[in-house]
């Protein structure tokens, strides 16, 4: 009894000497990047940041994913693996940086990279390994950077669980984003809580009845009135929103899944306001909402905690 109160004491203390510190059993969800392909410095491409118990996986790795990490303080030699979606390009055009960056710059990778992802995960990152070929070799035998740690380890997923270790288990959704045949959705599973990551998707029953009840469910959004602002012409605007979900589509989802939080990334333009977002969404739902932005970071355990970054965005 002594003992424990011991260990409450030292997690009550550190707690309050670093406010929102991460203690070993928390489950933390980082919105690294919240946009989508307009080059924008306020919202980064798509990138997630999951931490549950002592693993740290990113879920696709979007523009400006490697500077998102450093401004979290995440080493990146200790981010354990890469799930990808899907392979459109403002999915994966950070990943480069991520996988050489992270194993050039001291103290850099010193064990391969996992990634997971759909069919054509292998053939890219086989052709990408190709493409870096020369500065590769150079890296090893001028810089002596270890050899090891520019290793990928790709895995093509099914649907299903794909992965199961410590605790943490991750599960890929099939979603709806016709023509990209397959997309996933990811449920992340660690110590009696649960995260669904939506991906790209239009309305999906597949998503719906994994994210019934969840703790967070992060989703993506289009905004139809930033196109009409952006001067988007009307065939290209109805192309872009039929591969998503509205904000009213969306607040029908979250009244059918009714997770503790339901936060909006991936949006859709990036120049959305709250207003665009959130003013539709309560035409159809009335629960926990927030717009993600840019390092926010979502703490799951009793409660759902919410926790806006000061540091700048450009």
């Amino acid at each position: 009894m002594r003992s424990f109160r011991k260990l409450a004491f030292v997690c009550a203390f550190l707690s309050a000497l670093v406010p929102g510190a991460a203690l070993a059993q928390d489950f933390k969800v980082t919105l690294l990047g919240t946009g989508s392909p307009p080059p924008v410095m306020n919202r980064f491409g798509p990138s997630i940041l999951v931490e549950a118990g002592d693993k740290k996986f990113l879920f696709d790795a979007g523009r400006g994913a490697m500077q998102r990490l450093v401004q979290t303080k995440t080493r990146w030699q200790d981010v354990d693996g890469v799930f990808f979606t899907h392979l459109h390009s403002d999915h994966v055009i950070g990943f480069p940086d991520v996988w050489l960056t992270g194993w050039l710059v001291a103290p850099g990778r010193n064990r391969p990279l996992e990634v997971w992802g759909p069919p054509g995960t292998e053939k890219m990152l086989s052709h990408l390994v190709q493409a870096f070929e020369f500065d590769i070799g150079f890296r090893i035998s001028d810089d002596k950077a270890r050899p090891e740690g520019v290793v990928i380890n790709a895995h093509n997923i099914d649907p299903g669980v794909v992965y199961e270790q410590n605790g943490v288990k991750i599960t890929a959704i099939k979603v709806d984003h016709a023509p990209v045949e397959p997309a996933y959705g990811y449920r992340i599973d660690y110590n009696g809580r649960s995260v669904v990551l939506s991906g790209d998707t239009r309305t999906s029953d597949n998503l719906i009845r994994a994210a019934e009840r969840v703790d967070l469910l992060v989703h993506e959004v289009v905004s139809p009135e930033t196109f009409s602002r952006a001067g988007v012409n009307l065939e290209r605007t109805k192309s872009v929103i039929a591969h998503h979900v509205t904000p009213e589509q969306a607040g029908e989802i979250f009244a059918r899944t009714k997770p503790k939080l339901a936060v909006y990334s991936h949006i859709v333009l990036p120049t959305a306001t709250n207003d665009d977002l959130i003013s539709g969404t309560r035409k159809t739902y009335d629960g926990p909402l927030e717009v993600g932005e840019d390092l926010m970071v979502i703490e799951v355990g009793k409660d759902v905690v919410v926790r806006r970054s000061s540091s700048p965005k450009q």
